[in-house]
């Protein structure tokens, strides 16, 4: 599979996994494209936690609330920390976006699928926070997302996008390629 394969035979996957592992090396190789992300001024902000420990992964998610993701033989969770890089501003959210993306398409090159699951653990109920603590994460880094990673059970579904026309164009807005 190439590079243009992967990114559009990717999609997010919600339903449940084969019980098959995930090889380890497919688990570093995963973490590794992660990154390899571009990060804002090189600040590197991003660090990863690759989990597949049965006992670990139970203790995750029982905190993870409503349940998602819970049949992965594996997961990867995404930390950050926010360091400044350039005139005051910080690009956290701009490195781990990238980091999640280089992941997703590894995961999918490798047979795998999986979705990024951030909103549901970084609302008032702090399942990132709690999360981190079950990793022993130091307080300087935030657990903001993580990927479920396993062999899909259930044929994926692709969602549907909007035509082309109504979201690229050329040479100035709403100008035909």
């Amino acid at each position: 599979m190439n590079t243009m394969e992967a990114i559009t035979a990717r999609t997010s996957y919600r339903g449940t996994y084969q019980s098959t592992k995930v090889l380890k090396e497919h688990l570093k190789q995963i973490v590794k494209a992660g990154l390899a992300a571009p990060s804002g001024c090189n600040k590197q902000t991003v660090s990863l936690i690759a989990v597949d420990d049965e006992e670990l992964l139970n203790k995750l998610h029982s905190v993870i609330q409503p349940p998602i993701g819970e049949t992965a033989p594996a997961m990867i969770c995404v930390l950050t920390r926010k360091i400044i890089a350039y005139r005051d501003k910080c690009y956290h959210v701009q490195d781990y976006a990238a980091a999640i993306e280089n992941m997703l398409l590894a995961i999918v090159e490798l047979g795998y699928q999986s979705c990024w699951i951030e909103g549901h653990i970084t609302d008032e109920d702090h399942i990132g926070d709690q999360m981190a603590k079950i990793l022993d994460v130091p307080e300087e880094y935030d657990l903001v997302a993580f990927l479920p990673v396993g062999i899909a059970e259930e044929e994926c579904k692709s969602t549907k996008k909007l035509p082309f026309e109504q979201r690229a164009w050329f040479n100035g807005f709403r100008k035909d390629f």
